[in-house]
């Protein structure tokens, strides 16, 4: 039987990868605390300091993703795969102490004088659909949105083709957004504004405990004992800086995230309404008309299309997570690239990819935007988004052999 080590603890695997070299990953150490310091510097002087922050944060988050290995799709998948749930209940605890943190400052509405506002978006067919997709893509593209991210800055050549798609598929589902927005919903539900925040928070941590005692419940009928994210052996600074970490010190360090984004951007943490935007530029550079989609007539969104991306925050934040990861990745000593990709693989990795651009745009977010923030921000939609995810994995696991890509069932991985 693994222990709770073996389930909490794993790097990302590296598609193709040689044996990592001493020197190469040094100077991948320097490049990326470099690359992550100029670009703090960078745009607190082109922007603001609070920007500059920003990318530090999704920096930090890059290296507690990938030293965590805390990946929503491997989590998911070894759940309904073999019922081992301490990947699910590290992310129960994980929106437990956002809900804690999140609910009465939203209802505050604002902190030391910066409005604040939750990620809420509509409830109805189009979020059902959206993270149906969403589900599926993430287990054959091999990591949700954030995964990709962190994956891909830690060396895995496979994921940097499913984030090209995933930023495909999101921009095509910001073309056609306007039709799925109209499709039957009840619109935005904030818990906290129906219910107030003591009473909806109240609900959320039942809900919280009630998923994780089930899981517990599921994994001691299947396995006869249960693995927990536990503190993971002794803490040092050598630990945190080269790795690996437990999933409750992941869980943790992704709250204070998320807590820091809502503190300095004045909203949650997101990942891919960037890829909307890189994707629409780009075909903006190809002659296409993009400004005129339904999707960019909203002001904020209209303003991020003519302005720089160093000014979008999901984007620069998307960039300090690739960053990140890749120092991660390099103080572990584990950055080795490899690009040979069996084909069935790769053809998963574009497909899988495809889709969750183009459900994330469905959904009002991913894993991160709609999962993570959502739920965090008492959004009905972050509910719906996760049943409706985790049913469209349950259909990606069973798909994945198909493409001759594994089912875990011991092990939690960053894919």
């Amino acid at each position: 039987m693994p222990t709770s080590a073996d389930l909490a603890i794993a790097t990302p695997p590296l598609a193709g990868a040689r044996a990592p070299s001493p020197g190469a990953n040094q100077a991948i150490v320097a490049a990326a605390a470099g690359l992550l310091l100029i670009g703090a510097l960078a745009l607190t002087g082109a922007v603001s300091w609070r920007q500059g922050a920003l990318f530090l944060i999704g920096g930090f988050a890059g290296i507690s993703l990938y030293h965590a290995a805390f990946g929503f799709t491997s989590a998911w998948r070894v759940f309904l795969a073999d019922r081992r749930g301490a990947g699910l209940r590290a992310q129960m605890l994980m929106l437990a102490l956002a809900a804690i943190v999140f609910y009465p400052l939203l209802a505050q509405g604002s902190v030391f004088g910066l409005p604040v506002k939750g990620e809420i978006g509509a409830v109805g067919l189009s979020v059902l659909a959206g993270a149906f997709l969403f589900g599926i893509g993430m287990q054959l593209g091999g990591g949700c949105a954030s995964g990709t991210l962190y994956t891909g800055g830690g060396g895995n050549s496979r994921m940097i083709v499913t984030l090209a798609a995933f930023v495909a598929g999101s921009t095509t589902g910001a073309y056609h957004f306007s039709w799925w927005a109209a499709t039957p919903n009840i619109g935005p539900v904030s818990l906290v504004a129906t219910l107030g925040w003591p009473t909806a928070l109240a609900l959320a941590l039942v809900l919280f405990a009630g998923i994780s005692a089930l899981s517990l419940v599921l994994e001691r009928r299947r396995h006869g004992a249960a693995a927990g994210p536990g503190a993971g052996g002794t803490v040092s600074a050598r630990r945190f800086l080269t790795g690996p970490w437990p999933l409750l010190w992941g869980a943790v360090a992704l709250v204070l995230c998320n807590v820091a984004t809502l503190l300095l951007a004045g909203r949650p943490w997101g990942v891919t309404s960037a890829f909307a935007l890189w994707g629409s530029k780009i075909a903006g550079s190809a002659g296409l008309d993009v400004a005129a989609w339904p999707y960019w007539a909203n002001p904020a969104r209209a303003q991020a299309l003519k302005d720089s991306v160093f000014a979008d925050v999901t984007s620069v934040m998307d960039f300090g997570i690739v960053l990140g990861a890749m120092l991660a990745a390099g103080l572990a000593g584990k950055f080795s690239p490899g690009w040979r990709v069996p084909g069935k693989s790769l053809a998963a990795a574009v497909i899988g990819g495809l889709m969750m651009g183009y459900g994330a745009r469905l959904a009002y977010g991913c894993n991160i935007g709609a999962y993570f923030s959502g739920i965090s921000s008492s959004s009905l939609h972050g509910w719906v988004w996760f049943a409706a995810a985790l049913s469209g994995s349950a259909v990606g696991t069973r798909l994945r052999p198909l493409f001759g890509l594994a089912v875990e069932r011991t092990r939690l991985t960053g894919c």
